[in-house]
């Protein structure tokens, strides 16, 4: 295997599709066990995972039993449940419906003694399935999820890299189990005006002028992985700018600068492709939107 395949693997959406369904539910049933355990930050900055040696993990959240981490292992493809007074727990990440893995990961939590009540419905979903119903999704290719996880940290490794740069208000490179995406924001430190029609997510999420780039695994709408970056509000004429590399380009049904990853990972450098994808996105958007890239950068 190359190194580009190590790092980047193939990812065919088709193919992973019915995983990447089934771990979406997963994800977010384990999300909202952060949201109800972790004050809200920002932003909902409180609610995402983050990526980890072996997989996707809440890190430490306060519990009356003592802090609670659990994690995606795609390593063992197994979820982790570890409390701080030595326990833990294990639950196999296997083929299995929605509603089984909810009932199994419910009854983890009360041997470990841990009270937690979370709204047991998906969220940011067309049509969702009450999670204890859903016997529809049911599927795990434990090589797909690998290389899933092997994209997210070589993504994260370059999304940190591009965060160094920036001394402005900046996020963690975080895993939003609702839109099951990757994603790092920078912010101009200005209020941004009411979104019509907004709900309180993103009232929550774009209360101020933002700059955002992230990683789609598949689910964004076109039928591929791909790269993606926005601002928000959108600045007047964004659509126009010149980004690099030649193979990203500015998507006006979606408002947003489109790199594919299949055309991406068979760039010369695919981590130098990224770089270049979030520095010139981050000008041509900033510039736009006439942010105060002096008092911001490095």
């Amino acid at each position: 295997m190359s190194a580009t395949e190590e790092r980047w693997p193939s990812l065919p959406w088709k193919e992973w599709e019915p995983t990447a369904t089934t771990l979406h539910m997963w994800t977010q049933i384990v999300g909202k066990t952060r949201l109800a355990l972790v004050p809200l930050q920002a932003h909902w900055w409180n609610v995402a995972l983050y990526v980890s040696p072996r997989g996707l993990t809440t890190e430490a959240m306060p519990t009356p039993q003592g802090t609670l981490e659990i994690e995606f292992d795609f390593l063992e493809h197994q979820l982790r449940f570890r409390l701080s007074d030595g326990r833990d727990h294990l639950l196999a990440l296997r083929p299995q419906t929605v509603a089984e893995f909810y009932a199994s990961y419910l009854k983890c939590l009360q041997e470990l003694g841990v009270q937690v009540k979370i709204h047991p419905v998906p969220c940011e979903l067309k049509d969702p399935i009450p999670f204890a119903e859903d016997t529809i999704h049911a599927s795990y290719d434990s090589e797909y999820v690998k290389r899933f996880w092997r994209i997210l940290i070589s993504t994260t490794a370059v999304f940190r890299e591009f965060s160094s740069s920036f001394i402005g208000k900046v996020s963690p490179a975080h895993f939003f189990w609702g839109s099951f995406d990757l994603a790092v924001t920078r912010f101009s430190g200005r209020r941004a005006p009411e979104r019509p029609g907004a709900d309180a997510i993103q009232r929550e999420a774009y209360s101020h002028e933002v700059i955002s780039a992230g990683w789609w695994p598949g689910n964004g709408g076109f039928g591929e992985p791909a790269f993606y970056a926005y601002a928000a509000p959108v600045p007047g004429g964004l659509g126009q700018a010149k980004v690099s590399p030649a193979i990203a380009a500015y998507d006006n049904n979606l408002g947003e600068f489109i790199m594919k990853y299949e055309e991406f990972r068979r760039e010369p450098s695919p981590d130098r492709a990224l770089l270049e994808f979030l520095e010139s996105t981050y000008v041509a958007a900033a510039n736009a939107a006439k942010w105060d890239r002096a008092a911001l950068e490095r």
